[in-house]
């Protein structure tokens, strides 16, 4: 079976169009040929091509002209010019109209290729970074970093399954948020998700909430009652705070999920029902385990998919978009005019450490709602625990850049330059040696982020670049 090329040719002189096809075929890469502007711009109609190589010199139009139309209609297509003018102007107005590359014929086969190999890595990489971009909120989620983007993913590929979901983090992380976000993306989403807590309910009637009882099984139980099993049957049953569980019921539990059946207390009925159990602790369940306050057979039996919510402080970015968000809910549902953060308060924001993680970040921003007034929320409004924070360190959120951000920005420059000599010109041989400027920038990305201790987002600010430039353009330095 065949598979549609990825590669239009777009070259009026057919000798020329042979052989540079004769070059993709070689390497594996199959193409679309067209002789003509007019056929170009339909065959860009039907789309699905990732790379366009256009002579500009074409019988009935302009090359530039389909390089404009490219770019007006956002066509995702990496556009490779090739002309016989290799005049600056030339190059210049390509790359000012989108172009990805450049190529001035004569060139050889390797050069062509190179560049085509290297367009559609652009293209790949780009359609990642747009995936991002798309998923910056995700089934009650709010948040774009890389470790949210996993979470995201893993939750796709296990919501089908019938497999049980074991969600560890700390307390705040949204871990029931989470397990809702598995039942609605499962085919379960039309039966009951039904969320109990093991920690909050006496253990003396732990199960009774989950298995149901019969009347008079015990005193009050004046009549019969289903348990979070028989309610959440076809659906899902989410236990949280498993950890907290009596050993005897984990006993019980492990019975249940083995068999999918149970008796209701005070019932020598067994009843079977069909569910999905989600799981989750703010403790280490192993540590449970050695400790022996966790079965070792149950903890193996729930431990079949394991979902790890990082802490709000490892979450980069994802605090200030966050924060913004709840700003808008809670300035909506009070009645009041914000709209925006102070800068001030949005570095008091991201420099926090949010021990408490969302649910903290939630009541630190509702009490600054409802005790203050105003369209901007400053500083001075947010608790002194989190206004006291910022300044103790050195963090930069990627908000704009300030007005001397050029002077700022060149004296990185030469420190970057002085602590990498090896990126200067030097002469050799009567003439200068010129290093390839994807060298020159992956130095500089990589000593900005050294300089920034390791942190992707504040080099960023610092380039004045967005941080997802840079994980792309990390993701093609490994590719290489």
């Amino acid at each position: 079976m065949t598979t549609s090329p990825d590669i239009l040719l777009v070259e009026d002189t057919a000798s020329l169009s042979a052989v540079y096809s004769r070059y993709l075929i070689r390497s594996g890469y199959q193409s679309s040929q067209v002789a003509s502007g007019a056929a170009a711009l339909e065959e860009l109609g039907n789309g699905g091509y990732r790379v366009m190589l256009l002579d500009l010199q074409l019988p009935d139009m302009d090359g530039l002209d389909i390089l404009r139309y490219v770019q007006e209609k956002a066509l995702p297509v990496a556009v490779v010019v090739i002309t016989s003018n290799a005049s600056v102007n030339v190059a210049v107005e390509s790359m000012r109209l989108g172009a990805y590359d450049f190529l001035v014929k004569p060139f050889s086969a390797d050069r062509l290729i190179v560049t085509v190999r290297n367009a559609l890595k652009h293209m790949q990489l780009s359609a990642m970074v747009e995936a991002i971009k798309e998923r910056s909120y995700y089934q009650g989620f709010i948040g774009s970093s890389l470790a949210m983007q996993s979470i995201y993913r893993t939750i796709d590929a296990a919501a089908s399954s019938k497999a049980t979901v074991f969600i560890t983090g700390e307390s705040g992380t949204g871990k029931e948020v989470c397990a809702e976000a598995i039942h609605k993306s499962s085919p379960r989403v039309e039966k009951p998700f039904v969320p109990l807590n093991c920690g909050a309910i006496p253990r003396d009637l732990m199960e009774s909430e989950i298995f149901g009882h019969i009347k008079g099984a015990f005193t009050g139980a004046i009549n019969n009652r289903d348990g979070a099993a028989t309610q959440a049957d076809g659906g899902t049953l989410f236990l949280d705070e498993i950890c907290e569980m009596d050993l005897d019921l984990q006993t019980k539990l492990l019975r249940f999920i083995q068999s999918g059946t149970f008796q209701k207390v005070g019932s020598t009925r067994l009843e079977k029902v069909n569910i999905r159990i989600v799981c989750a602790t703010n403790r280490n369940p192993l540590q449970e385990v050695q400790a022996g306050n966790f079965r070792e057979d149950l903890y193996y039996r729930l431990h079949v998919i394991p979902i790890h919510l990082p802490p709000l402080r490892d979450r980069d970015q994802d605090v200030v978009e966050i924060a913004k968000a709840f700003l808008q809910e809670y300035a909506r549902e009070e009645g009041k005019n914000f709209t925006a953060f102070s800068s001030e308060a949005l570095k008091a924001i991201y420099e926090y450490s949010w021990p408490g993680n969302i649910r903290q970040l939630q009541n630190v921003l509702r009490n600054s709602v409802v005790l203050n007034s105003g369209t901007v929320l400053a500083a001075s409004m947010l608790p002194p625990m989190v206004r006291s924070w910022s300044g103790s360190g050195d963090s930069v959120i990627p908000e704009p850049m300030p007005e001397d951000w050029r002077g700022e920005i060149q004296g990185n420059i030469r420190t970057v330059s002085e602590a990498s000599p090896s990126l200067q010109f030097s002469e050799r041989a009567g003439s200068e040696k010129i290093v390839p400027l994807w060298i020159v920038e992956k130095q500089a990305i990589e000593d900005a982020i050294s300089l920034c201790g390791g942190s992707v987002t504040k080099a960023a600010a610092f380039l004045d670049i967005n941080p997802s430039t840079i994980y792309r353009k990390k993701l093609q330095w490994d590719a290489e």
